[in-house]
């Protein structure tokens, strides 16, 4: 018995065949079910290579988008599916218009028109589009973020660093060293109960290793921290 052929349309891309779908069996673009379409794509492409019809790898793309899809919407929560959707749904309104507007031109333009050259004319930059008030604002607060990341460091960030006073590990050698030239002992914790900033106690403690390991000091105390005594060597 000899096989029933179909004449099947021409398509220009998997968006033009989905909206021939959607047309065809009156369904919303708003609220269109993933499932139906994609099974009625998938008929559709296998009647294509019945016909002996190449189908292009757009055509296989949109297949495999529209599976992807589908997967998320089985999924509990599937916010990432939605996106992709509704990203699917803009594209094709947009598509529905560029093909609407492709038929009224070509009612009045054809080949055998003559068109004149191009006239230079004034661009109108009026921003004419409407907005939502809390999608003006989304977008001002991002501009602003973005700004400030190019803008230098201001005053206060280094202000920490900057003002903070540094004390040098020599200049508390000498003031250890002055503290103890009366030969006397001299109790180790003294030496930082009268520290301005941890700048001064790090560098004291640093200048009392420098001391010990010169020899130049010797430190006695086998007790509490506050019965430490430091001496001269003689």
């Amino acid at each position: 018995m000899e096989k029933i052929s179909y004449k099947l349309p021409d398509f220009e891309g998997p968006l033009d065949l989905l909206l021939h779908l959607i047309n065809k069996n009156k369904l919303n673009i708003y609220d269109v079910s993933i499932t139906d379409l994609l099974n009625q794509y998938m008929e559709h492409l296998d009647l294509m290579r019945e016909n002996n019809m190449d189908v292009a790898s757009e055509f296989l793309d949109m297949a495999s988008r529209l599976v992807e899809i589908k997967s998320y919407e089985l999924l509990p929560k599937y916010e990432e599916g939605g996106k992709l959707k509704e990203e699917l749904q803009g594209q094709l309104l947009e598509y529905q218009e560029c093909r609407k507007a492709a038929e009224k031109l070509s009612e009045i333009v054809s080949f055998d028109n003559y068109c004149r050259e191009q006239i230079k004319m004034k661009a109108d930059t009026t921003y004419k589009r409407s907005h939502e008030p809390s999608v003006l604002t989304a977008a001002y607060i991002s501009a602003v973020g973005r700004g400030k990341k190019n803008l230098p460091p201001s005053d206060e960030a280094f202000s920490v660093i900057v003002k903070r006073k540094i004390v040098s590990v020599s200049s508390r050698i000498i003031a250890v060293m002055r503290l103890l030239w009366n030969g006397k002992p001299f109790r180790y914790s003294k030496l930082f109960e009268d520290s301005e900033s941890k700048s001064q106690m790090v560098a004291t403690f640093l200048a009392v290793l420098e001391l010990v390991k010169g020899k130049r000091v010797r430190v006695e105390g086998d007790g509490e921290y506050t019965q430490i005594q430091m001496m001269l060597r003689r």
